[in-house]
């Protein structure tokens, strides 16, 4: 029986990986006391956390992280608010992870976001959202490599 349930263990620690995506809680989220509550509502909906680091983006870090908007007028502003105060960066792991953390975050504006998710209930406007999540399974992949080295994801 001691075999049996250890062997168990073993299965469930080397199962290979699903599906990751990755996710940062913006400043104004940890500024307004809503990490814990988000971080609960990840688990809740069935995601492991297999990597996450409570840290601030350099200037520097945060213009690279979102060069992809460089052209746009709220580039200065978005890399402006990603400094501001720090962060917690993550990556979740769980079957469909992208699409489910999409649909867990809900609409970029917290004004068109369905009741229940992450940005209806903590964020305070299009601009200051609560999280950050991977929008492809290409860009979770440059996203988690981008803050995480291989040996902190476990």
């Amino acid at each position: 029986m001691k075999c049996l349930s250890l062997r168990k263990i073993i299965v469930k620690t080397n199962k290979m990986a699903t599906n990751r995506t990755f996710t940062m809680l913006k400043p104004d989220a940890i500024e307004n006391g809503h990490m814990g509550k988000i971080l609960d509502m990840i688990i809740e909906a069935g995601f492991d956390i297999k990597a996450m680091k409570y840290t601030r983006l350099t200037e520097d870090q945060a213009k690279k992280f979102y060069e992809v908007h460089a052209e746009r007028p709220f580039y200065g502003e978005l890399v402006e608010y990603m400094t501001s105060g720090p962060i917690v960066a993550a990556i979740l792991e769980k079957d469909n992870a992208v699409a489910d953390f999409r649909a867990l975050i809900g609409a970029t504006d917290p004004a068109e976001a369905a009741d229940g998710t992450i940005r209806k209930l903590y964020a305070e406007s299009k601009g200051r959202n609560a999280t950050h999540g991977s929008d492809s399974d290409e860009n979770a992949q440059i996203e988690s490599d981008f803050h995480f080295s291989a040996a902190e994801i476990f």
